[in-house]
């Protein structure tokens, strides 16, 4: 496992953004939305690093704090995201799959609103 203490992770939901910082600068992050359905969900839409960071770990810790935020909001996970969908698959006692509903309204609230990442 990668030593997190390297970086900081912080949510800004208001941006629909979860960061990994760096020495002060943004060297990773998820942008993501909340499914506005009943149960909501965080929906994972992209992950990206900065190519200077790459293989440091922090795609990972990413997404698993994105999970874990989620987990302590009593709400899914619907990762869209190639990448998050990949470390879910890896992971699954740590990223609980997501009804096949919440997806399919997570893909149809995207397609119609596009600006959400």
């Amino acid at each position: 496992m990668p030593d997190i203490s390297a970086f900081d992770i912080r949510d800004d939901r208001a941006k629909g953004l979860l960061e990994a910082y760096e020495g002060g600068e943004v060297t990773g992050r998820i942008a993501y939305f909340v499914l506005d359905a009943e149960p909501a969900a965080l929906v994972a839409v992209h992950t990206v690093v900065e190519a200077e960071h790459e293989g440091k770990g922090i795609a990972g810790s990413l997404v698993r704090e994105f999970y874990r935020i989620a987990a302590g909001e009593g709400v899914p996970v619907v990762p869209l995201c190639p990448y998050a969908a990949a470390w879910a698959e890896r992971h699954p006692e740590e990223a609980p799959a997501a009804p096949a509903g919440l997806v399919e309204e997570a893909k149809r609230q995207l397609k119609a609103e596009p600006h959400l990442w």
